[in-house]
């Protein structure tokens, strides 16, 4: 089980719109480079427009950043693509048995160290913005911004 694509998704459409600035990013194109179906592409850019991170315009075709490439982090995004709940990153399964001293103790056991793999990955994410991503895109010597 992994987390959502819709996580990997988010960042590709929003480094791509940047990257394509010049030009018109409409769900069809941004579906071509995700080689996925516009569909998605939509589901998942209405999810970034809730969050405030892109603009979209009803019967205007394309998309643009709603924030300045250094004000969105990756922790903008995981969170706008609904990728978990607030600290269900790690699911603990339901009703062990509570006859067994293993069952009736693991989730109290193990749940604080969830907590804190989730904190951590949060604020490893926090720390990574769309401009990181981009420039690192760029750097690559595949586009010029």
């Amino acid at each position: 089980m992994s987390v959502s694509s819709r996580f990997a998704v988010g960042i590709h459409i929003l480094s791509l719109i940047e990257i394509n600035k010049t030009g018109v990013s409409t769900s069809e194109f941004l579906a071509g480079s995700v080689n996925t179906n516009p569909a998605v592409i939509r589901k998942i850019m209405g999810m970034l427009k809730k969050a405030g991170l892109v603009n979209v315009r009803p019967g205007i075709a394309g998309a643009e950043l709603a924030k300045d490439l250094s004000d969105i982090t990756l922790l903008d995004v995981y969170k706008a693509v609904d990728v978990v709940k607030e600290k269900e990153l790690f699911s603990i399964h339901e009703n062990p048995n509570p006859d067994c001293p293993v069952g009736r103790n693991i989730q109290d056991s193990i749940s604080i160290h969830f907590s804190i793999a989730q904190t951590a990955l949060e604020k490893a994410l926090e720390n990574v913005t769309i401009e990181d991503v981009v420039k690192n895109i760029v750097d690559k010597g595949k586009l010029k911004s």
